[in-house]
């Protein structure tokens, strides 16, 4: 019978985004690729040191131990490696314990085109172009920032993810208001559409996602919820007001929610302490990824 990952939250992640590949990439860089694979093969049996990524898949993997035969998440390496430089990368799994069992490695393609194939949910990556593309074929991306990797310090006894607002969680209609026309005119939007929701951006459906599977397994462990997830927004009263409403009407649960109006996000999420933060924005993701760990979403909108 076919395994339908449709029916899970699938991770999907570059390589270089959960295990730390900084020197690897560097010799790519300055040495080309033929450099790079001669350096693979020859550390195949060292280990990789985690990347920014890895506390996140980590964590959300432990979601399929709650309740014995049910799985919740699949995560899936998504890789311009080839096979034959994959094993460094499949040995350093197997030493962590991770549970992952499917790869795509497309030996220097870009890789958004198989995203599709394996029903992912929500693709990671350090390399820009992919994540662009990725966004492209409507799949909810983050660009890793990379030298966050150490930041959380000892595991969580939670999964925390954060969130900015507009252009991530919501479209980028507001923010594009703000952008062209200035502080007045959005909040004037803001207080004419208070009622309407905002029209979904590209981290909605894992956002709902999020939230039906708090619901699921909030009773089925002692202790804390295994998830708790944050909104972090540059917003305040009065344009806070369309954000609540339209969490109401999507029927999800946001467990902390921030309106900072113009507070730098980086001190609250440090308190926050969370596993991921996504943002759409540099000026946002600079400092918060000396802190947290950090992914840009693409944006169209001008930073």
């Amino acid at each position: 019978m076919a395994y339908d990952l449709s029916n899970y939250l699938v991770i999907g992640i570059s390589s270089r985004a959960l295990f730390d590949l900084t020197r690897e990439n560097e010799i790519y860089e300055q040495q080309g690729l033929e450099a790079y694979c001669q350096y693979q093969l020859e550390h195949e049996n060292d280990i990789l040191k985690p990347g920014v990524g890895f506390a996140l898949i980590e964590a959300m993997l432990k979601i399929n131990e709650i309740r014995e035969g049910q799985r919740h998440v699949e995560v899936v390496i998504v890789s311009r490696n080839s096979a034959d430089t994959s094993l460094r990368i499949s040995n350093s799994i197997d030493h962590y314990g991770l549970d992952i069992s499917r790869a795509a490695f497309t030996g220097g393609e870009p890789v958004a085109k198989y995203l599709g194939a394996f029903d992912v949910d929500l693709f990671l990556s350090a390399t820009e172009e992919d994540v662009q593309a990725a966004v492209e074929s409507q799949v909810a991306a983050g660009l890793i920032y990379e030298g966050s990797a150490e930041n959380l310090g000892k595991p969580l006894e939670q999964i925390r993810i954060a969130f900015d607002g507009d252009a991530v969680l919501f479209s980028e209609e507001s923010e594009r208001i703000y952008q062209e026309q200035g502080l007045q005119a959005f909040i004037e939007h803001e207080k004419k559409n208070a009622q309407n929701p905002l029209p979904e951006g590209p981290f909605a459906k894992l956002l709902k996602t999020l939230s039906y599977l708090q619901f699921q397994l909030d009773n089925a462990v002692d202790g804390p919820p295994p998830i708790r997830t944050a909104l972090v927004t540059a917003r305040n009263s009065p344009a806070h007001e369309r954000v609540i409403r339209t969490l109401r009407a999507w029927d999800v649960r946001i467990d902390e929610t921030f309106f900072l109006g113009g507070v730098p996000k980086d001190r609250v999420l440090a308190s926050f302490k969370p596993h991921i933060f996504f943002d759409d924005q540099h000026r946002h993701c600079g400092p918060a990824s000396r802190l947290v760990p950090t992914a840009r979403v693409p944006s169209t909108v001008g930073e």
